[in-house]
């Protein structure tokens, strides 16, 4: 039987993995960059991307927490597609966005999120979306850090408990 001690040292290692050094990077270009809600400068980085035409489309959730306010400027030479998600949670972004690429036949996407969300965004997109999901993410505050660590576990066994489809 695994003492306590081993078991603490396997819960820090597994949050370390999957929400303070999840795998991220991207390729050159992929089909659709989308911005989920949340802390971070999420909005600052699918800007940028989309300034750096890393992709044909910039798709921006305004949901719970989110960018809040009206579309951003257009980019040129990039199709801006925003929206509320419903339900107003990374599930409702997921499902959103998997519409969206089975509509416009999209193989690859980048979602835009912060480092503790990685994983468990990964995997609700990969729920919705056959093609390769990559994700880009943003800093958080120190401060930030132990709500938002509490805050992904729960929603990370929600989703796996509970909520195991698209």
């Amino acid at each position: 039987m695994l003492s306590i001690a081993a078991l603490i040292a396997v819960f820090c290692a597994v949050t370390a993995r999957l929400m303070i050094w999840p795998a991220s990077g991207m390729p050159a270009h992929v089909d659709a960059i989308v911005v989920l809600a949340g802390p971070g400068q999420r909005l600052s980085l699918g800007l940028r991307l989309a300034r750096e035409h890393a992709a044909d489309v910039l798709v921006v959730s305004r949901g719970y927490e989110g960018y809040g306010g009206p579309c951003p400027p257009p980019v040129p030479a990039v199709t801006l597609i925003c929206f509320d998600p419903n339900p107003p949670t990374t599930q409702g972004e997921a499902e959103f966005a998997g519409r969206l690429a089975r509509k416009y036949h999209w193989r690859s996407v980048v979602l835009i999120t912060s480092t503790p969300q990685d994983s468990r965004a990964r995997v609700r997109m990969e729920r919705c979306f056959a093609g390769q999901v990559f994700v880009m993410t943003v800093g958080l505050p120190l401060s930030a850090w132990p709500y938002q660590l509490a805050y992904q576990w729960g929603a990370t066994l929600k989703m796996l408990v509970l909520q195991r489809s698209c």
